[in-house]
Formats: structure tokens, sequence, C-alpha cells
């Protein structure tokens, strides 16, 4: 019997059931729906006609979940066009360059500790540096933050983050999906894959005027259409040369970004974005066998402190060269904690190029925790602010005193 259909609308239900839940709790979904994906699977099991174990949809829903990732950097190059990138240079460059290069630090020290192998070392770098731009704009949003005069080096920071995203993805290709096994080969294919984002951005920003004349398009079908089509053809594109194809979405998000027709398209395409973005962390998580999780635990525990030292002092520094209080710097560091898609995407790099299998144990792991702890550090920084002051004006009491 045809079960296709069937299990696809249970996968869903369970996702839908899963969102409405976190949102009861007024907690990030992405944990909700990796932690459901977990608790089904293989080793899940078959209730009358409903078969926990998916095993005739699994790799449908794993080309779903591949178009999540598509639509989730698609839309994250539409919502930061190259423009506004540059208008936040300053923020950018002096904040955003302490919070990569200080959690990109953490992740080498991390696989140095661990001895772990170069690639598997890259990887758990870029899963370490991706903060979620999806949990840190929610939360900026519910806490009513987003007038704060520290909201506008978090975004800076945000940027420079997935800028550096799109760079090292583009080497983390190169590097573990391309074959190449030289250090030449994996330069050469690493650059090319550098030229091909940075002569996209320079034709597609030359070719705005004329992509706006094509989509000057009064049919909603026949304009979803062309972006449609604009947006597999680059990342299809893309993937011929050796380039991930979210890469290829990303920029084709960026181009696009630039256009009069940004906000349409973000209007037509967030649906997509939302539906296959849960599909993909639900499809994650069905990969992942829970009972070998437990050989991550010490592994992630060290990687979370790290993580959370880093923000903080990437947040304190940056705060301080922008004229920031410190109560405010701590803001910047701890909102910027979770982590999410972007980890989870570099994760699948790994699992795609045949690198270690505890490398995504270590991933769920880290991700889970983060999801939810950075949420709460984010709420809770004035208060844990306060508590510091507190204690450090009662040590200078007993010192002078």
């Amino acid at each position: 019997m045809d079960m296709l259909i069937f299990e696809v609308g249970i996968a869903v239900a369970l996702i839908t059931l899963t969102g409405l839940i976190s949102a009861k709790l007024r907690f990030s979904v992405i944990p909700f729906y990796i932690l459901i994906g977990m608790a089904v699977g293989p080793h899940a099991p078959q209730i009358g006609i409903v078969d926990l174990r998916f095993i005739e949809s699994s790799e449908f829903i794993e080309f779903m979940g591949r178009l999540g990732i598509l639509f989730l950097l698609f839309y994250l190059g539409l919502e930061f066009s190259v423009s506004r990138l540059m208008k936040s240079g300053k923020a950018i460059l002096t904040g955003g360059m302490f919070y990569v290069g200080l959690n990109f630090a953490s992740g080498l020290l991390l696989g140095w500790f661990m001895e772990l192998p170069l690639k598997e070392t890259l990887v758990v770098c870029g899963i370490m540096t991706s903060s979620s731009t999806a949990i840190v704009a929610k939360v900026l949003v519910d806490l009513k933050r987003t007038a704060n005069p520290e909201t506008e080096i978090i975004m800076g920071m945000i940027m420079f983050d997935d800028l550096f995203i799109a760079i090292h993805i583009s080497i983390l290709t190169g590097l573990v999906l391309s074959g190449a096994t030289s250090f030449l080969s994996v330069l050469l294919v690493s650059l090319s894959a550098l030229l091909f984002i940075v002569l996209f951005l320079i034709i597609g920003r030359k070719c705005i005027k004329y992509i706006d004349k094509a989509l000057n398009i009064k049919s909603s079908e026949l304009f979803l259409l062309t972006v449609m089509t604009l947006l597999f053809l680059v990342a299809g594109f893309s993937e011929t040369l050796h380039v991930a194809e979210a890469i290829g979405a990303l920029m084709m998000g960026l181009v696009l970004g630039e256009s009069r027709h940004a906000s349409r398209i973000e209007h037509q395409i967030m649906p997509f974005k939302d539906f296959f973005g849960a599909i993909f962390f639900f499809s994650f998580g069905l990969t992942i066998e829970p009972s070998t999780l437990g050989g991550a635990v010490g592994m992630t525990v060290i990687a979370v402190i790290l993580t959370i030292a880093s923000n903080y002092g990437a947040g304190m520094i940056a705060g301080r060269l922008s004229g920031m209080s410190p109560r405010a710097s701590l803001n910047v560091g701890f909102t910027l904690v979770s982590r999410g898609e972007f980890s989870i995407i570099m994760a699948n790099i790994g699992k795609a190029g045949g690198l270690m299998a505890s490398i995504q144990s270590f991933a769920v792991l880290y991700v889970l925790i983060l999801a939810v702890l950075g949420p709460i550090l984010t709420k809770e920084s004035p208060w844990i602010y306060s508590q510091y002051a507190r204690l450090r004006k009662r040590m200078r009491g007993k010192e002078t005193g």
C-alpha cells in the first residue's frame, strides 16, 4: 500500500503540534522540531496504520528538508542586501570581527583539545560561529528590544556573521564535498567558490535593472514562478561548479534584495521558508539516533562554556568600542548566544562529506542547549548584570574597608 502521502501528513501533524506547544511555552521552536524528529524514525513503533518509522517517506522528507535550506538562505539574502551590508560597515567591522574571531578560535581550541582531524575541526568551527538569525530576531521582537541602542550593533554583528557563514560554507564545500585531496586542489576549489560569490554579486548588481523589468509582472502566479525559476536555476548551477546549492540560493537572495520587488518576493517566499524550514529541522532530527548522543555530551558542555565566554568577550569589546554601557554590552553578547539553522547546515555538510558521525551528535546537543539557553540569557541579561555589579561593589567595599 502506498503510504507516502499519509506518512508526510503524519510528519506535518507532528511538526505542527510541537510548534503549537513551543508557542504556548514561548520558547524557540527550532529545538522542538529537532526533538520530535529524533523521537520518531527507525527506532519508533508502528501503531496500526500510523508508522512512526517513516521508512517509505524518509527520502522524500529529506528532499523537502533540502528545499528548506534553499528557502532559508534565499530569505536570508533578501533580508540583508549588499547595500545594507555597506551602510552598517562600522558596526560590522568592529563587533563582527571580534565575534567571529573569538568564536572561530573557540572552535579551533575545541578541535585541538578533542584531537579532531582538520576537516572535522573546521566544521566544528562553523557550527560554533554560526549564530541563529531566526532565534535572535524573534527574541529581539518578543522582548521589545528592537529600538534599543545596542540592537544596531547586534544586527551588524549578525550580518557580519552571516557573511562569514557564506564564505565558510563555500570553503567547507571545497574541502569536504568536492573530493579534493591535495592542498592545491582544495585551495583551487575554495577560491573558485569565492570567485563565484564575488562575480555573481557584481554581475547581479549590474543586472538588477533588467531583473526588475523582468519581474514587473501583475500575475502573482507568474511572478512567483519567475522567482522560483531564478532560485532553483542559480542554486542548481552553483552545485555544478562544486559550490553548495545553499550558497547559490543565498547569492540569488542577496541580488534580489536590491530589487524594488524585494518586499513582494519576501511576502511570497515566506510561507515556503516557514514550511520547508520546519521540515528541514524535523528531517535533521529524523537522521539522529538518540542512543548515539551520549558520546558527545563532554564535547558539547565544553563547547557551550566556550561559546558563552566568547560571546561575553565579543559583546563587551564591541560595546566598549561603540561607546555603550557595560549593561548594554552584556545584552549584545548574550543575545548572540543562540545557535540554530546554520549550525545544522554546517553539520549536514560534514555528514554529506562522510566525516565523523559524532559531529552530527555534537551539533544536535549543542544547538538544542543553546537554542534554549540563548533566549533565557538574553531575557535575564539585565538581572545577571545587576547581580554582577552588586557583587563587584561588595568586593570593592571589602578591599577598601
